[in-house]
This record gives C-alpha cells, structure tokens and sequence, in this order.
C-alpha cells in the first residue's frame, strides 16, 4: 500500500475491504476531532478533488476512485499521478465506506491553516468576512461567490462553521483550494485588522431595515477606509 503506481494505465484495484484500518481512517475524517487530530481534510467527489490536485497537489496525501469514477473522471489520476501524489483504486463498497456523498472520488488533503497576518502580508485587495455563518451549505455558496468575484482571501469570524467540514467543501465546489481561508477569529479583531491594512470595511446586515432613498440590498458606505459601512 505505499508504492506509488508509475502512470494511470497501470492502476489496478488494490482497495477492496471497506472494513479495512486505513477506510475507518479516512471515514472518520468526517468528523472535526478527527480531522483536528490528523491535520488533514476530507475532500468529496470529482469536482472538488479535481481542484485540489490541481491547485494545492502538494497538499494532497492520496487521491482513492472506482474503476467506473477513474474511467469518467481520467484526468484526476493522470494529474495526481504527474504531481507525485498516491492514486488507489477500490471497489465501490470501499468508497461508499468512505463517503456516501463521494461519487466514487475521495481525497485526503492537508488543511493548510491559513493565518491572517501572512494573507495580510500578501497585500490583498479584496478580503470576504463571514460573520457567525454556521450553515455549510451557505458558508460554501459565499466561498464560491467570493472566489468567482475575485476575492484574495475569506475570513470565517466568529462561531461561523468549520470550512474543513466536508459539506462546505463540497458547496465551494473546489473554491476552496483556491484562495486562503482564515478561520475562528473573532468579528471584530478582522475588522480592525483589515483596516489596519488600509483595505477599506464595509458590512452587510441582511436583518437590516431599508433606509429611506437606499432601498433594501443597497450598500451605505462612509467613504473612509477606517470606517465600517453598512447595509441597511
């Protein structure tokens, strides 16, 4: 189990036993002990482990598929095969074991801990702070956005959920290996970081009530860089 095929065409299936040690092992990481514990993240199904090998490779530690998944999806062995990562093949028993929501592509990737004060020291342009958001679902939909609008970084503040949790992996569809994301610090001290920075603050309420001549949705800003605009 720790030789590394030479190429896509000679994987074979050697993962057959989902009650084997290493299956528990990555199934457990879908808990938040576990994975604290290994330093490692959980990364489900073909779309999200696509861009971690593609953008984060030395990150990954194995990339694990089914025959039918390798034969769909080729290009994630090839790619990981080409970063030196370790690709295994197992039955689909296997993979189910892993994950119910994997789709026969499974990834255990290195959580890369991200601090502010080195994406800071990046000098990013635009930074997206997430505010006590504890659904996955939604903390991934703000991920994805964030990166397709061109965010530098996301700050998840406050008891906002945990990005390594697999369900915010799987909403960012891959977003999340694309820019860094800063975790547990409280609201306020991002703020004051942020502005710090000299990047200017602006916030969203979306319980806000509509000032007259905004509207709902429109943003109040206060012109200042030291200053926090809000919706209203």
């Amino acid at each position: 189990m720790t030789g590394r095929p030479v190429g896509p065409d000679d994987l074979t299936l050697t993962l057959d036993n989902p009650r084997a040690e290493r299956i528990k092992k990555v199934a457990a990481l879908a808990g938040r002990s576990a994975r604290s514990r290994a330093g490692v993240l959980l990364v489900e199904g073909p779309q999200a482990v696509r861009e971690a090998v593609r953008h984060a490779a030395a990150r990954v530690r194995d990339v694990y598929l089914t025959e039918d998944a390798h034969a769909r999806h080729p290009e994630i062995a090839t790619e990981a095969l080409a970063a030196g990562r370790y690709v295994h093949l197992g039955s689909p028993q296997v993979l189910d074991a892993m994950s119910a929501d994997a789709q026969g592509v499974v990834a255990v990737v290195d959580d890369a801990g991200y601090a502010l004060d080195d994406v800071l020291a990046a000098g990013p342009r635009l930074v997206a702070v997430l505010s006590n958001v504890r659904d996955p679902g939604n903390a991934g939909t703000v991920i994805r956005a964030a990166d397709a609008a061109g965010a530098d970084a996301i700050i998840l503040a406050g008891q906002s959920v945990d990005p390594g949790n697999p369900k915010v992996i799987r909403s960012t569809a891959g977003s999340i290996f694309h820019l860094p994301i800063v975790r547990s610090l409280p609201l306020e001290d991002a703020a004051v970081a942020l502005s710090s920075a000299g990047l200017r603050v602006l916030a969203a309420d979306g319980s806000g009530d509509a000032e007259p001549g905004l509207g709902r949705g429109r943003c109040r800003g206060t012109g200042r860089p030291d200053r926090l605009g809000l919706w209203q």
